[in-house]
């Protein structure tokens, strides 16, 4: 493959055809980006390829493409992979089906991959992963790392910690509550996280690709480079939002408690298992490597958190008074 330098991008994944198998979320798309921008040819592929459309634009003529697919249906996902060179598997849900969808199912995925002749496979699961877990989705992450390790013994296991944005559905839920409410409870408020930015997330999956051989087989823990409580997450998102209201730290027993009562109800803030994976935490282990083994230095939140806080001011931008000379 070329390496030439294109707009300061180093293009070592030129004419690369590499299928996002759930390639139209959050990740996916920032995903598709970084790949693109290295020369790779990008099959976005999901049940609703349509989500992805602004992705058009980034490529050059046939670089991006939009297959519909379903991972429950196998026949689908076969069909999509014809011809790729690599397969990147970003689909993961907290309900529903999960063995369909992130355990045994994924596996299915893999099996595709290699019938299909991709030389590389990259799965993304999760920090917390954890076969002997009462909960569904930590314990079906860790299922799903072995059933595609089982199909494709050479691919390459990746465990992110929660991934921010400027255009996540995490800092931005936040975001959001802190401006409406002047009273928010803080669920787990001593909660470790280690989140990840997004885009340094997706240049060590690049990473991965562009060298498959040396880093198949292996797993990796992706964070960022700061732990935080969930407390001091919901304290900086409201002074970057020049925001005061009250944070209520709720103890561990009334969370739980308002979990198990209303996490039923549709549009809850939190389930029961959504509270157990707070309350563990979502920190990297350091048992395996990290980030830096694929090359990223990662970014921390602050670098970012004020700019994209500005939406939630009184004002908006109006609102941040300019500093004296």
């Amino acid at each position: 493959m070329a390496n030439g330098a294109v707009g300061g991008r180093t293009r070592d994944l030129d004419g690369m055809l590499v299928a996002l198998v759930g390639g139209s979320g959050f990740f996916g798309k920032h995903l598709a980006q970084e790949l693109l921008a290295r020369g790779a040819r990008v099959r976005v592929c999901s049940r609703h390829p349509e989500r992805a459309f602004r992705l058009k634009p980034l490529g050059g003529l046939g670089q991006t493409q939009f297959v519909a697919v379903d991972v429950t249906r196998p026949q689908t996902v076969a069909k999509a992979l014809t011809g790729v060179d690599a397969v990147v598997n970003l689909v993961g849900a907290f309900a529903g089906d999960l063995d369909s969808l992130q355990g045994r199912g994924v596996g299915r995925v893999a099996e595709a991959a290699k019938a299909a002749g991709a030389q590389a496979f990259v799965h993304i699961s999760a920090l917390g992963a954890d076969a002997a877990s009462d909960v569904a989705y930590a314990r079906t992450k860790a299922e799903g790392e072995a059933a595609v390790l089982a199909a494709f013994p050479s691919a390459t296991v990746v465990r992110p910690s929660i991934l921010f944005g400027e255009d996540d559905n995490f800092l931005n839920m936040f975001g959001g509550l802190v401006s409406r409410l002047p009273v928010l409870p803080v669920f787990g408020p001593d909660a470790k996280l280690q989140p990840v930015f997004v885009d340094d997330a997706a240049e060590a999956i690049a990473n991965v690709l562009a060298d498959a051989g040396a880093h198949g087989g292996k797993t990796y823990e992706l964070a960022g480079p700061e732990v935080v409580t969930m407390g001091e997450l919901n304290r900086r998102i409201a002074r970057a939002a020049g925001r005061s209201p009250v944070l209520v730290e709720l103890p561990d027993a009334v969370s739980g408690a308002f979990a198990a009562l209303t996490g039923w109800l549709p549009g809850a803030p939190m389930s029961t298992d959504q509270w157990k994976l707070l309350k563990a935490g979502n920190v990297a282990s350091g048992a395996l490597p990290g980030i830096a083994s694929l090359g990223v230095s990662p970014r921390p939140l602050g670098l970012f958190l004020d700019r994209w806080m500005t939406q939630y001011r009184k004002f908006g931008r109006f609102g941040v008074k300019a500093k004296s000379a």
